[in-house]
Parts: C-alpha cells; sequence; structure tokens
C-alpha cells in the first residue's frame, strides 16, 4: 500500500490508530508508518496513534486527539472551564479525566494531561459536534469545576479561590447552583463540599 492508497482509505479519519490499519489491511506494513511520519505525511499523536497534518488547524481538533487517543476520558478541569469562559487565562495543556491511570502526552498538537477518577464519578459530561462531524465528550461547567476542586485539594482558603481567577459574571450566567449541589452529593466527600461552600462564598454566589 502506497501512500495515496492510505490516504483514500482513511481520509474521513481525524485520527486513525493502527488497530483499525491492521483490522482493515491485515497485510499493512507498519514500517509504513514511520517513513510517512518522517516525510510529514503523517504526524504521530502517541504511540499507536497518527493523523493527517492538515487536520491540526481544525477547530476542535485538540479536545478530539484528547478524547481518542486515552479512553475513557473527557475534557474537564481547565480546558473545559476555558472553553465556558469561566477562567480568562488561555489554557496550554489540555487537560481531561479518565478512569485509567494518570498519564501525559506530548506531541506537535500540545500537552495532554489525564488526571485519574474513580469509575463511579465519570459523569457529568456532554457530546459536542463540531462540523467535521468529530464529537468529543466535554464536562459540564459544573462539572468541571467540581473535578478541579476533587483533584486539587490545595484550594482550600478563600485566598486559593480568588487565585483561580474566576470569571464572575461567567460564573453567575453558566453555573446551575442545583446541577453543582446535585453532581457535589455523588463525589461524598465532605471536604469538596466545604471547598465548593467557600469558593461560591469567595466570588459571591
Amino acid at each position: 500500500m502506497n501512500f495515496q492508497e492510505f490516504r483514500i482509505a482513511f481520509n474521513d479519519l481525524a485520527c486513525i490508530s493502527t488497530n483499525q490499519v491492521y483490522s482493515w489491511y491485515p497485510g499493512f506494513d507498519k514500517n509504513n508508518l514511520g517513513r510517512w511520519v518522517k516525510k510529514g505525511f503523517l504526524v504521530k499523536l502517541r504511540n499507536g496513534y497518527y493523523c493527517f497534518p492538515e487536520y491540526m488547524n481544525k477547530s476542535g481538533f485538540t479536545f478530539y486527539v484528547a478524547n481518542t487517543i486515552y479512553r475513557p476520558s473527557y475534557i474537564s478541569l481547565h480546558s473545559a472551564l476555558a472553553f465556558y469562559g469561566l477562567i480568562p487565562e488561555a489554557v496550554i495543556q489540555v487537560t481531561s479525566v479518565s478512569s485509567l491511570k494518570t498519564a501525559s502526552f506530548v506531541n506537535v498538537c500540545g500537552t495532554f494531561v489525564y488526571k485519574t477518577l474513580m469509575p463511579a464519578l465519570m459523569f457529568g459530561y456532554e457530546l459536542k459536534t463540531y462540523p467535521q462531524n468529530w464529537t468529543v465528550l466535554l464536562a459540564q461547567p459544573e462539572k468541571a469545576l467540581l473535578d478541579l476542586l476533587y483533584l486539587n485539594p490545595y484550594y482550600n482558603t478563600q485566598q486559593e479561590m480568588e487565585l483561580l481567577r474566576l470569571d464572575e459574571e461567567s460564573m453567575a450566567e453558566s453555573l446551575n447552583a442545583e446541577i453543582l449541589k446535585d453532581y457535589m452529593t455523588k463525589y461524598k466527600n465532605q471536604s469538596l463540599e466545604n471547598r465548593v461552600s467557600m469558593l461560591l462564598k469567595a466570588y459571591g454566589l
């Protein structure tokens, strides 16, 4: 199989896994992938995952990559909060949560970080569809905030809460207090509940 044949076969896939390649073409020469990466025809995302370089500048691609190269996972923490406009700064790395072990991957698309949550806490996310028909699992704003506080217990003073620099106007518009309260009880963590109360007080909510 030459690259043009490969391109035609997999052009519709934003992220290509070697499992897909070998499943569709059992006789595929795996050395082709390394050669095509060196020539710039493909981009290696992590072991076993590749993409065509023109996808990298498409809207939503980094989120799609984050969902795809480490499953199950969904976008959360600072990345989701930035998406909803709850934090003002641009986020350099893509942060996700997963029921798998903590991991991180660095490639030309960026840095992808995964924090571990127990399977029972893998909820509170929605499907977002991009124009390319990519679907991305993205935490709701309430869940992203809870994940952040749960996984970073050092946010435990009013000063630390203020250092998060959450946008008060966006919080008032985007956060649903009932959803936040309902999701919070599912963590069954009194310390988390105390810190959430502290955060809401710090931002006048």
